[in-house]
């Protein structure tokens, strides 16, 4: 059994984040059995040092950075973080099952995975309001003070609002616009390769996830499944059937 950890928040089962909701969809296209742990945000690092899982890079100061998505496979003793060291971990060890990374594929995807979260930018902070009404008073207090230590400044301050909100609603626009750019190259079908699943549409996928969780505090997220001739709907209702939450 696998073990999935993600973020937990007031609201059971609710998944927002999108990069462990690229490893939730490569579980369940896989058909692999796990199920989640859910951990509080300021709980990461000592879980997964916890555990044994390792870290998914490095800070600024060299120390060891420690995020999410992770997982644990019992079955192979292996713990495994970041989303796309997941998923080759996946096509490795359960090779029988449908494949996350089509054989020579694989630079591009890591390069898609690149290219979409350089076109996000910082247009996630449009989110970051509705998240945090997720989180527990008191968590939400410790989250803001470690926010603001590691920033220097008052987190709070940090957050956009009015005119500069607006401003990351126009770049999410611009970059989804971008990325409908990309899938108009495939043959036609849904996804990044046409009819063919990868790795890179979980991604993409991810982002929807994040709005759709947050569309009862995100009114205006119809508008973007309306966006680029109705792509981004057409492709979550591609993408539903590999939603499950467990």
């Amino acid at each position: 059994m696998i073990t999935l950890y993600d973020f937990g928040s007031t609201v059971p089962g609710m998944a927002f984040n999108p990069n462990t909701w690229k490893t939730r969809f490569s579980l369940n296209y896989k058909q692999i059995p796990y199920k989640t742990e859910w951990i509080d945000m300021l709980d990461v690092e000592s879980v997964c040092k916890k555990v044994g899982l390792p870290p998914s890079g490095k800070k600024a100061d060299g120390s060891d950075h420690y995020t999410l998505p992770a997982i644990y496979d019992a079955s192979t003793n292996t713990g495994v973080s970041d989303s796309l060291v997941i998923a080759a971990y996946l096509d490795k060890t359960y090779p029988d099952k449908p494949t996350l990374l089509p054989a020579g594929t694989e630079a591009l995807q890591a390069a898609f995975i690149d290219a979409l979260a350089a076109k996000m930018g910082s247009s996630i902070r449009y989110f970051i309001p509705s998240i945090m009404k997720l989180m527990s008073p008191s968590k939400l207090d410790s989250f803001i003070s470690a926010r603001s230590a590691a920033l220097g400044k008052p987190f709070l301050d940090t957050l956009p609002v009015g005119a500069e909100r607006e401003a990351e609603w126009k770049k999410l626009e611009a970059c989804l616009t971008a990325v409908d750019g990309w899938y108009q190259k495939n043959e036609g079908g849904p996804f990044i390769m046409g009819d063919t699943l990868s790795f890179a549409d979980f991604a993409v996928g991810g982002i929807l996830c994040l709005g759709n969780a947050l569309s009862h505090d995100i009114p205006e997220w119809s508008h973007v499944l309306e966006w680029n001739g109705g792509r981004w709907k057409k492709l979550g209702e591609a993408l539903e059937k590999y939603t499950r939450v467990v």
